[in-house]
């Protein structure tokens, strides 16, 4: 089916931040399959534990536990830092987004089913994560979606207070909009939204599918504002390009699921859980964040000297490049994507201005070095 358009690539092997095609070309990658790949690709330690795994057990269903599932939990739990909380594995960002809703709303009880989200977020495209998403524009081929969702300026508090009625049972936001711009959320807000939440016995659900494992110089992009959310969804980097979803909840609000609330075939099962369970421990074992800060400081002071780059902004290694009108031409961010694309550098244009950049937190001085000089190039020939 078209959802794609037309693949500009067929790409088969990859090593750390290097792509290859099928006609051998050489890429950069510094999206990281949407900030997915985020130790590289084909990284020794999870390619082994995943061999390993695929030649003793696969599979069995979730009436069964396998030997990965508590200490991957503890590992979550451990790095969310937020207090004692539990885990459910899900298959994906969606679906931990779509698990987290059915909680809050299980935890909440009827007339408290109200989830209130940002404008330009993104959550899933699954209904409700869909309908959770603040994209109009992404609502419309698909109305009627299901109701109970509402969007505010993202940001803004007062915006947000308003938006608060006693039907309101949860917030749910994300610590930078990756899909909806790279905008990072000021630390005030979170501070602020979190004490609303507590005053009104408001859960405060935290999507960090995109941000989570380091990638913004912190384990979780709402720790650079030192809060504690109720309910936490990852996915994306877990695994390292393995699907593997989560979903967090402080104690008390996990147990208000029980035998069949939720449930998935394949989540959780040993296989998935022995990449979750090596990419996890290789992120500790470097110390993830304080790497990606490094690397964040690298890029941004190589980008600093690019004609034509108006500002840069995100969070570590979850970047934007706005890129100023004059240098654009009549080009839009999508055109210039392919340019780089078709001179070797990987990346996206997150909004019609701007380029995303997620490269692994692997990547080296020199390959830093290599990326920007494709963007630059690509600029000064517009």
């Amino acid at each position: 089916m078209n959802n794609y358009g037309t693949p500009p690539r067929i790409f088969v092997k990859g090593r750390g931040a290097e792509l290859w095609d099928n006609e051998g070309r050489r890429h950069l990658d510094f999206l990281c399959g949407l900030a997915v790949t985020s130790l590289g690709h084909a990284h020794p330690a999870v390619t082994a534990a995943i061999a390993a795994q695929a030649a003793t057990l696969t599979h069995t269903s979730n009436l069964f536990a396998n030997e990965h599932q508590a200490p991957v939990a503890e590992l979550i739990s451990e790095l969310i830092d937020s207090g004692p909380g539990q885990v459910l594995f899900q298959n994906s960002g969606a679906e931990a987004n779509e698990a987290a809703i059915k909680l809050a709303r299980k935890y909440q009880g009827r007339g408290r089913h109200v989830v209130v989200s940002a404008l330009r977020s993104f959550h899933g495209r699954t209904l409700a994560t869909l309908a959770a998403t603040g994209q109009p524009e992404k609502h419309e081929p698909f109305q009627p979606l299901p109701e109970g969702f509402r969007h505010v300026v993202f940001d803004e508090v007062a915006e947000l207070e308003r938006a608060l009625g006693p039907e309101v049972g949860a917030v749910m936001l994300e610590a930078v909009q990756g899909e909806g711009g790279v905008n990072p959320a000021n630390d005030a807000y979170l501070q602020a939204v979190r004490t609303i939440c507590e005053e009104r016995q408001i859960l405060l659900i935290m999507d960090e599918i995109q941000t989570g494992f380091g990638r913004t110089g912190a384990w979780f992009g709402y720790q650079h504002s030192g809060i504690a959310p109720d309910i936490v969804t990852l996915a994306k980097a877990i695994a390292n390009g393995f699907p593997v979803g989560a979903v967090w909840a402080r104690d008390d609000v996990a147990a208000c699921f029980g035998p069949g609330d939720h449930g998935s075939t394949f989540a959780g099962q040993a296989l998935a859980l022995a990449a979750a369970r090596a990419t996890i421990n290789s992120y500790i074992q470097m110390d993830a964040p304080a790497v990606v800060r490094n690397r964040e400081a690298a890029l941004r002071a190589r980008l600093a000297d690019v004609a034509g780059v108006d500002h840069v902004r995100g969070r570590g290694l979850l970047l934007a490049i706005e890129l100023s009108d004059g240098c654009r031409g009549q080009r839009t961010g999508a055109e210039i994507a392919r340019a780089c694309l078709d001179q070797g550098l990987i990346l996206n244009a997150v909004t019609p201005t701007a380029l995303r950049i997620a490269p692994p937190y692997t990547v080296t001085d020199a390959q830093i070095d290599e990326a920007v000089s494709i963007v630059e190039r690509v600029l000064e020939a517009r």
